[in-house]
């Protein structure tokens, strides 16, 4: 075969470099399916169908040989700088990704170092890197919930703390409030309508309202002896209603100033484990004595029961008031309609889910997906119409214990996670499920 001369040139002006052109040729028979006839001129003119550098990349990316990727793209000196550094950046980034993977968070801060002062590529794209993994909490972190005008994220965790994190304009999240009062892991939080107050709740501990803009405490509901499960608002941002897993304590309605405006107790109170208002505020739901669920209608004050066969870990109502869902340590997720219509749930199966609270939401475009956490690390989509998931998404190394969806962003979704983790899905996410989406 004969060597390569790229120095020969083609044309009047002799800016085609023959050995380009005929590889140019080559790869369009093979993309063409013309393989006998590629093979033939790769035969005849010496020129192969991958450069050297090419095939010694290709087996460097393939083994995961990344520092050897690095030294070959920096030593192909054909290579304009801007595709220089376009090729850098993906290889970083794969790396990156499998060190955080793995848990090896030395390596891929060592990778991000070297990112930036080897490749040049600047610390606006180092950043991209890693732009998607959120750190700010010291332990598990139990619960997520995007604003309702999606401009910000809540995160709260078992190292007794909770955070607003604000949504820039270019998807990233930056850390604003860190809320520093409670004694116990910090298991739910709750935004206002309004979105200028949220509501946090300690595990087994009193419940905490603070201001959004200056992350201050602005009263503390309940006392030593309150237990609170859950929390939520009402459509007025004036009143909030909370429940206890104490049975003698029940459900209390208060205003932002901690007066009692109305309770449901007393000794054949059930234990409370999770508690919704619909947005239009008609409607109470909650989940008591672990496998029912009570609807109760506030201007008729008429209940209607549920009783699901499984334990029931945690309720979710979906934003048109129509609908809410329910996650069994069965493994499945129920969906039921609130006005009582349904004779029977849509199930949701796939994902893993036997001991531990698991969270899930409606989201997307139109609401029409349903997303989810999971015992094996994943977070699982379905569409609202199909019964098992439609995509699975890696990364967590641990448990994922709640999602939320942007309400504002149809293409980005929060997940929290054992791994003490918040993950941060972009558009990559919106275009694995665009062929799934209602009509």
């Amino acid at each position: 075969m004969l060597m390569e001369n790229s120095s020969m040139v083609l044309g009047s002006k002799g800016l085609i470099r023959k050995h380009e052109f005929v590889r140019i040729i080559i790869q369009c028979l093979y993309s063409l399916g013309y393989r006998n006839s590629a093979s033939c001129l790769e035969s005849e003119s010496g020129i192969s169908y991958k450069s050297m550098d090419f095939e010694l990349l290709e087996s460097q990316l393939l083994s995961g040989n990344w520092n050897g990727c690095i030294d070959t793209l920096n030593a192909i000196k054909d290579l304009m700088d801007e595709t220089r550094a376009s090729a850098l950046f993906l290889v970083f980034k794969q790396c990156l990704l499998e060190c955080l993977n793995r848990g090896d968070d030395a390596m891929a801060l060592a990778v991000l170092r070297k990112a930036v002062s080897a490749s040049r590529l600047g610390k606006d794209k180092a950043q991209n890197l890693a732009g998607g993994i959120l750190k700010g909490h010291k332990n598990e972190v139990w619960f997520v919930q995007f604003s309702n005008n999606g401009d910000y994220l809540a995160s709260s965790s078992s190292d007794c703390t909770a955070i607003i994190w604000q949504v820039l304009q270019d998807g990233k999240l930056m850390l604003l409030h860190t809320l520093r009062s409670h004694q116990n892991p910090v298991s739910f939080v709750a935004w206002s309508p309004d979105d200028t107050k949220l509501l946090t709740c300690g595990n087994g501990e009193v419940l905490k309202l603070w201001d959004v803009e200056t992350g201050t405490c602005k009263h503390t509901f309940g006392d030593d002896g309150f237990i609170v499960s859950s929390c939520a608002w009402f459509p007025d941002s004036k009143r909030l209603v909370c429940g206890s897993s104490d049975p003698e304590k029940g459900i209390y309605m208060w205003d932002c100033d901690g007066n009692e405006i109305k309770a449901w107790k007393g000794m054949r109170m059930p234990k409370i484990l999770d508690l919704a208002v619909t947005p239009d505020g008609e409607n109470l739901i909650s989940i008591f004595s672990d496998k029912e669920i009570r609807i109760l209608n506030l201007g008729t004050s008429t209940e209607r029961v549920i009783s699901e066969e499984h334990p029931i870990t945690s309720l979710s109502v979906s934003g048109d008031s129509k609908f809410f869902m329910v996650n069994l340590n069965s493994q499945e997720i129920h969906m039921w309609d609130v006005a009582g219509k349904w004779d029977s749930p849509l199930k949701y199966m796939g994902h893993k889910q036997h001991k531990y609270v698991i969270r899930s939401c409606f989201g997307g475009l139109n609401s029409s997906f349903i997303a989810s956490g999971s015992e094996n690390s994943q977070v699982y989509i379905w569409n609202r119409r199909d019964t098992r998931p439609i995509e699975v998404l890696s990364g967590h190394d641990k448990t994922v214990n709640s999602v939320s969806w942007n309400p504002r962003r149809p293409q980005m979704l929060a997940s929290a996670s054992d791994d003490q983790t918040i993950r941060i899905w972009g558009p990559s996410l919106s275009k694995k499920i665009q062929a799934n989406k209602l009509n």
